[in-house]
């Protein structure tokens, strides 16, 4: 199974896919420092420094498995409730998200993921589910998971590095941004299972932002 990870950060979506399936992962980061932080913790994957948005237009033909976690801070209620105290200049929301899902949902005819964060506006295009902390758009029906909260509001890098399996010591990262937009690596396996119909399958799961809430 060929498998792109578009934005791929440290991996913290990937982390246990090696105990779900036999697969091959390309891997997709900007960052030249957080690419090298992935490719030493995934020596195996394909790990490549390019602009993630472009790279799927270019070769989404290429692979079975696509999964985009796009830049959440622009969509993110942290990002709007800290316009006044935190001193951040209102931004428009960056549309790469839904650019990615529409052109995935009218052209790919393998299975995809979309993930971001819950936004502080009603969601443009209705998520397939809301899975932890996250919104995440799917054409796979992905079952509810209980997950601790991953606190991302009050944590530390010491509890997030615990949590993710991830050691930044000796690395000159944003360690607290990096940790804190990771994926947990139990979604990460649930969703890839999902994928592989390893769950029980059924109607799309459909779930309203302010039930999640």
């Amino acid at each position: 199974m060929k498998i792109l990870n578009l934005y791929a950060c440290l991996g913290g979506n990937s982390y246990k896919w090696d105990e779900v399936a036999n697969i091959e992962v390309t891997a997709v980061e900007w960052d030249e420092e957080l690419a090298r932080l992935y490719k030493e913790r995934f020596p195996n994957d394909k790990v490549i420094v390019a602009d993630a948005h472009q790279y799927l237009l270019d070769h989404y033909k290429e692979f079975d498995f696509i999964w985009s976690s796009p830049p959440c801070p622009s969509h993110s209620k942290a990002r709007y409730w800290g316009f006044g105290k935190n001193g951040l200049q209102p931004c428009y929301p960056d549309m790469k998200l839904y650019e990615e899902i529409i052109f995935l949902q009218a052209n790919f005819k393998g299975l995809y993921i979309v993930e971001n964060v819950k936004p502080y506006y009603e969601p443009l295009i209705r998520p397939t589910a809301i899975l932890q902390r996250h919104p995440v758009w799917a054409n796979f029906a992905i079952e509810r998971i209980d997950l601790p909260s991953d606190n991302i509001e009050w944590g530390t890098v010491a509890g997030w590095q615990e949590s993710t399996g991830f050691d930044l010591t000796g690395f000159d990262v944003d360690k607290r941004t990096v940790l804190r937009n990771c994926v947990s690596p139990i979604l990460g396996s649930h969703i890839l299972n999902a994928a592989l119909g390893k769950t029980p399958k059924g109607e799309q799961m459909l779930f309203d932002m302010e039930a999640s809430q």
